[in-house]
């Protein structure tokens, strides 16, 4: 069972988990009969449990019982070069769910979207994908300050564009497949082809690696090929 936010359980609730943890057993609303369950627990919380603990909000027993396998994931910010591919995934998501026909990305949105620091994660980036897919009238997707809360320097800049439809104005754009290539051609690189281990692309795109291999297949990625076409 995931539980999201598991912060915000209020500490009554945290009273009743914390006894499903410990007996694994609990009695269904409007019921006396008790049910007994085997049942693992994946809690996640984006906030510091820590300091919600010396605060009294957060019980340290029901702590200590969750927290056996911590697993910290960095914020966005910090991993920047998952966010092209989350963006084209995002981009595939609402396309579909939406008919949109969207079939690349500008440079400049890429960049700018790359650049900033994401407060809200995950979450914001899909929120902002979501809507300029939502606004876009044309098969490049471009993002205007309206869509992106951008620092004030690279407003000033002129680094992004507003969301229209056609092709961009101005600056290189890259389709949904070529931002793809371009992750994984960079991933690769910089595991010198490794593909399986600890140390491997696969690990850091966490992907199986059967599935890389299946695309960078697709996608014309070959270490021979690569190194034919590279300059002497």
């Amino acid at each position: 069972m995931f539980l999201d936010e598991i912060s915000e359980l209020p500490l009554d609730t945290q009273v009743k988990l914390l006894r499903v943890l410990q007996e694994h057993e609990f009695e269904p609303l409007g019921s006396s009969r008790t049910i007994g369950v085997n049942v693992r627990i994946i809690a996640a919380s984006n906030r510091d449990l820590d300091k919600a603990i010396q605060e009294g909000r957060f019980r340290a027993d029901l702590y200590y019982r969750l927290n056996v396998l911590p697993i910290v994931l960095p914020p966005l910010r910090q991993r920047r070069s998952d966010i092209p591919l989350l963006t084209v995934f995002f981009v595939e998501r609402y396309c579909r769910q939406l008919g949109k026909q969207i079939m690349g990305v500008a440079q400049d949105t890429m960049e700018a979207l790359s650049r900033y620091d994401w407060p809200g994660n995950i979450r914001e980036l899909q929120n902002v994908i979501e809507r300029a897919v939502v606004l876009s009238r044309g098969s490049i997707l471009k993002l205007g300050r309206d869509l992106l809360p951008l620092s004030a320097e690279a407003v000033t800049n002129g680094e992004t564009a507003v969301a229209s439809g056609g092709q961009p104005s101005d600056g290189e754009t890259h389709s949904l497949e070529q931002v793809e290539k371009r992750h994984i051609l960079e991933v690769l690189t910089q595991t010198k082809w490794v593909i399986e281990g600890a140390n491997g692309a696969a690990r850091i795109l966490d992907l199986h690696p059967n599935t890389l291999r299946s695309r960078m297949k697709k996608l014309g990625l070959d270490r021979s090929s690569m190194k034919a076409s590279s300059p002497a």
